[in-house]
């Protein structure tokens, strides 16, 4: 899930047709080269949200650290093509069939947006690099609540049910808390919002009786006592976090991440495919890339090739089936 694309209905159906007719009259599918990569051609990076989310975050600091250890000998142009959660960046990829020098960093979207609009492109389509990270989410309630920890928000919850907010509609935020309710016993009404500050607002204000999110982006809120933290998505507890049961650690394992990887076009050159997997294995062994997992609270979850092509129809078919049974999609 990025935080710069949520709403669907209408505006995404819309952006995935017109994403469909355009793409592809933009792109220009330029022939392998016999070496890849090749200095003459230009890496055409697709960010697929607009600037400052979590998937334009991702995409320039990988970008920084292969323009910093010269792990690319070409140009990289970097691209915002926002549109339909996700679809219309990714639509651009999918229509680059067969291009080594296309890529594209992937969310949560990457998985969901297919599930709720009719895109031609499905995550496994695509050509899977590695899965580098994984986003979760925190639940958390007031800072001046009675809640203390998860036992009493279970307990509470099971008695008098409650409301959760999230950003966006039928998306990540939406099936986390549904999951884990699910396994733990109790009911819940989902509060959709368009963006953290407002559902963050809504629970400051007592208008929720808790909300799910990134953890990076409310911790500041979480170490001045303004929201206090219940439990984490993931597999484990980030340091940030620390002392926060995760779902698992009290029987709830829900099984969901967010994937933060790398693709490439669908059917691109193996060649292409080897070499991304080996640069990114050099990546994520630099400084630069703790750091990038660190100050944005991230699981750092790693598979190569098709192992994330296997996660990513994992997740898909999981989420679809949540979405189904909650009737949130036909």
């Amino acid at each position: 899930m990025d935080k710069t694309e949520t709403k669907f209905g209408r505006g995404l159906l819309g952006a995935v047709a017109a994403a469909v007719v355009a793409a592809p009259l933009a792109v220009a599918t330029p022939a392998i080269a016999q070496d890849y990569p090749s200095a003459d051609e230009t890496l055409d990076w697709t960010i697929a949200f607009g600037p400052g989310g979590g998937n334009d975050i991702m995409a320039r600091s990988i970008i920084e650290i292969l323009n910093k250890y010269d792990l690319y000998p070409g140009e990289i142009s970097a691209e915002n093509r926002a549109g339909g959660s996700g679809a219309v960046g990714w639509g651009y990829l999918y229509a680059q069939d067969g291009n080594g020098y296309g890529i594209s960093t992937t969310s949560g979207s990457f998985v969901t947006t297919p599930l709720q609009a009719d895109t031609p492109w499905q995550p496994e389509d695509f050509t899977p690099v590695a899965l580098l990270a994984t986003d979760d989410l925190v639940l958390v309630v007031n800072g001046e609540s009675d809640i203390q920890n998860i036992d009493q928000f279970i307990a509470n919850a099971k008695e008098n049910p409650i409301t959760i907010g999230g950003t966006g509609s039928v998306n990540v935020d939406f099936i986390v808390p549904t999951l884990f309710a699910k396994r733990a016993g109790f009911e819940f009404d989902y509060v959709s919002f368009n963006s953290m500050s407002e559902q963050t607002t809504a629970l400051l204000s007592n208008a929720l009786d808790a909300m799910v999110g990134n953890p990076g982006e409310i911790l500041g809120l979480i170490d001045s006592g303004d929201l206090r933290p219940m439990v984490f998505s993931g597999t484990s507890t980030p340091a940030a976090l620390e002392g926060v049961p995760t779902m698992g650690d009290i029987g709830y394992d829900i099984g969901v991440s967010m994937p933060r990887g790398l693709i490439l076009p669908p059917n691109a050159p193996e060649e292409a495919q080897t070499f991304w997997i080996e640069t990114m294995k050099k990546v994520v062994e630099t400084p630069e890339w703790d750091e990038y997992i660190s100050s944005n609270t991230l699981t750092p979850t790693v598979l190569y090739g098709d192992e994330f092509r296997t996660f990513l129809g994992n997740t898909k078919n999981g989420f679809e089936t949540v979405l189904r049974e909650v009737g949130a999609i036909e």
